[in-house]
């Protein structure tokens, strides 16, 4: 069995999202203290204990590199003493994609033998952000990230998120002169426009300062990349998403005891996710709505006609994308949309606008229909083969959205042509 470690570096020790149990020691770790996390994934992927980095097949794949974003041979990671450091603001318990796709790459780079720690607001002083009681905002990220690392130096660094530690990591790589990569998970002009009415350009001014020294920008489809290109972001590189196939496949359909068709939404239920459109339509049936977010009371005051099942636990959405016949997705502004994919994978064909997110997502006609008619995309959705439809989803698996992004990492130090880094080779020649 192939044995791997992720360390989570926080105060207090919760459970992973995605159904993985997680099963936590606390170890001394460079004068403060490293959880280690046993994390389960589903049968078909290998459980991880122990770890050890540098593999020659991570070697090898970091060699490729995409067209979008060539890169000089020097930056190919190389085995090194340290881990890859993720620092991301999102994290458990916040339920949304970047979370996701996070927590499936820290499964996925531990059973690719790679050693991972992730350094989060948890266990840090902080408050909670306006309207997200969920999304903990670190008020001391420079000393906390500070304390996370220790003295360790990253064999990789990558800044997930645009958050208090993102801009923390940027500015202490910039202080050690390290190298680092960034994601580009969330439309942030678009949503702080419509909830706070803060003019896009401001936002898009600030992000593109922000991923600006990256060696490489990772975004999820073509379309974004291609907005971003033309808002004069540098060094942009294709990083798509997955879909768990086993733990997301179709089963019995008997969740929903309601009149059909059952039009489902799976999502936080936010002014950026465009839900009135979904809503407001008119079409026969049932509609279903499960998630939280700001916008829950008000909504569910006004639409008393839909079901509102509130949060659901993750492990337990598949039943529900089984039970659905339609997966409605009304957002314009996602840069991708996980629950695509992951209703896809149970058979459930998807209504969405032809926008960037669904574009990436969905093959029209096949695995769901997209019309500027949501009601219409719906009518045709329904049908769809549901066999089809969970075809086209498992084309796509995380394993190998791991691989490509351990071959978009680079290596925190410069190494030199001879394979070590740069400080090192000046203390040998003058020792």
């Amino acid at each position: 069995m192939l044995m791997a470690r992720v360390h989570i570096r926080r105060g207090k020790a919760r459970g992973m999202a995605g159904g993985m149990a997680v099963s936590l020691r606390t170890v001394a770790h460079g004068g403060g203290s490293v959880i280690l996390a046993r994390c389960i994934g589903s049968a078909s992927l290998p459980t991880s204990s122990t770890c050890h980095p540098g593999s020659a097949q991570c070697a090898a794949m970091a060699a490729e590199t995409a067209p979008c974003a060539r890169m000089d041979p020097s930056d190919a990671p190389a085995a090194g003493s340290g881990p890859i450091v993720l620092v991301t603001d999102a994290w458990h318990p916040q339920v949304n994609g970047v979370v996701q796709t996070w927590t499936y790459m820290a499964r996925e780079l531990a059973a690719l033998g790679h050693e991972l720690l992730v350094i989060h607001p948890g266990g840090s002083r902080g408050v909670r952000a306006p309207g997200e009681p969920d999304v903990f905002l670190s008020t001391e990220p420079a000393r906390h990230l500070a304390r996370s690392l220790g003295d360790i130096v990253p064999r990789s660094l990558h800044i997930a998120t645009e958050g208090p530690l993102g801009w923390a990591a940027r500015a202490l790589a910039k202080r050690r002169r390290w190298r680092f990569t960034t994601s580009y998970h969330t439309r942030f002009p678009d949503y702080l426009k419509a909830r706070f009415g803060i003019p896009v350009m401001l936002t898009t001014a600030v992000l593109r300062r922000f991923h600006r020294r990256a060696r490489a920008v990772l975004v999820p489809t073509e379309a974004l990349r291609g907005e971003l290109l033309r808002d004069g972001y540098l060094r942009l590189r294709l990083w798509g998403r997955g879909v768990d196939g086993e733990r997301f496949r179709p089963g019995a359909r008997d969740r929903l005891d309601l009149p059909r068709p059952i039009l489902i939404y799976v999502g936080r239920v936010a002014p950026e996710k465009n839900l009135a459109a979904f809503l407001e339509m008119s079409h026969p049936g049932s509609r279903v709505v499960i998630g939280d977010g700001p916008e829950y009371a008000r909504l569910r005051a006004r639409h008393p006609e839909v079901h509102w099942l509130g949060r659901i636990n993750h492990v337990e959405l598949p039943a529900y994308y089984d039970a659905a016949d339609v997966f409605v997705f009304p957002s314009r502004t996602d840069t991708f949309g996980l629950v695509m994919l992951e209703a896809m994978a149970c058979g459930c064909p998807v209504a969405a606008f032809p926008v960037a997110g669904p574009l990436s997502a969905v093959t029209p006609g096949v695995s769901g229909v997209l019309d500027e008619d949501l009601a219409r995309a719906c009518s045709g959705a329904l049908l769809l083969d549901r066999e089809r439809v969970r075809a086209e989803a498992l084309k796509r698996s995380w394993r190998r959205i791991a691989e490509d992004l351990v071959a978009s990492f680079v290596p925190a130090v410069r190494p030199t042509r001879c394979g070590g880094s740069a400080r090192v080779a000046a203390r040998r020649k003058f020792a």
